[in-house]
């Protein structure tokens, strides 16, 4: 399946028109022409067929033929605050491979020890929106803007919230905290690990210290352990 995503569909679109870029795609590309049928998210759960009325590479417009409702295959809401990576290249990878096996929000945190500061937030939600069309997902995750560390963990929490650390300190296994929440926060520091006082500032907001395992991991690798994790354990 060949699924395209436009943000601004709701329930009761009867029409819409590709821009240049995405038509040229459809035209000249994919060598789609007028009566052939697309298939088409808005990244809120679902999926729409739309026959192509006008095929131009320039512009092409299609009619909405049918809707269909796509809940999310996972019964929690996972979010990820993670501290974008120095080399931008693994921050990217861990963005499509989590959208890939299933997260709800991401929210880029800039630590004490970050060594990246400036986060190509467009990219990023490219990088997002591409991965949920190839493995055809019709949620597409909410992507915040990047936020110091600091004022992050002042904001109000709900649901079981964690905090991935290489201090030594007591720490339970990612896989038995979440294993009956709904509603999941983890946090996950840069190559420098979080600060001693970032992390009492998130033990003293009802973090819990989690164990991902006996290895030591790369930023981005831990963040998509602990997106593995959650997402077998609610299987």
């Amino acid at each position: 399946m060949q699924l395209f995503y436009n943000s601004e569909i709701a329930l009761n679109t009867k029409q819409i028109t590709f821009d240049k870029v995405e038509s040229k795609h459809i035209v000249r590309v994919l060598r789609k022409t007028t009566g052939d049928v697309l298939k088409i998210t808005n990244g809120k759960g679902y999926l729409f067929d739309v026959e192509i009325s006008f095929a131009n590479d320039k512009k092409c417009i299609a009619t909405i033929i049918k809707v269909e409702e796509k809940p999310k295959p996972w019964n929690y809401y996972l979010h990820i605050a993670i501290a974008p990576t120095k080399n931008n290249d693994r921050i990217e990878w861990f963005l499509e491979k989590a959208t890939e096996i299933g997260i709800d929000e991401i929210t880029p945190i800039i630590c004490s020890n970050s060594e990246r500061r400036i986060v190509k937030l467009e990219r990023f939600e490219k990088i997002i929106q591409s991965a949920m069309k190839q493995s055809l997902k019709f949620s597409l995750p909410k992507l915040n803007p990047s936020k110091k560390f600091s004022a992050f963990i002042k904001e109000d929490f709900e649901g079981t919230l964690c905090i991935a650390h290489c201090e030594k300190q007591t720490k339970n296994s990612l896989k038995t905290v979440v294993q009956n929440s709904e509603k999941i926060t983890i946090l996950i520091g840069p190559e420098g690990d979080f600060s001693l006082d970032e992390i009492a500032k998130a033990l003293e907001k009802k973090f819990q210290p989690i164990s991902l395992g006996e290895s030591r991991l790369r930023t981005e690798t831990a963040g998509l352990v602990a997106v593995n994790i959650v997402s077998y354990i609610h299987q």
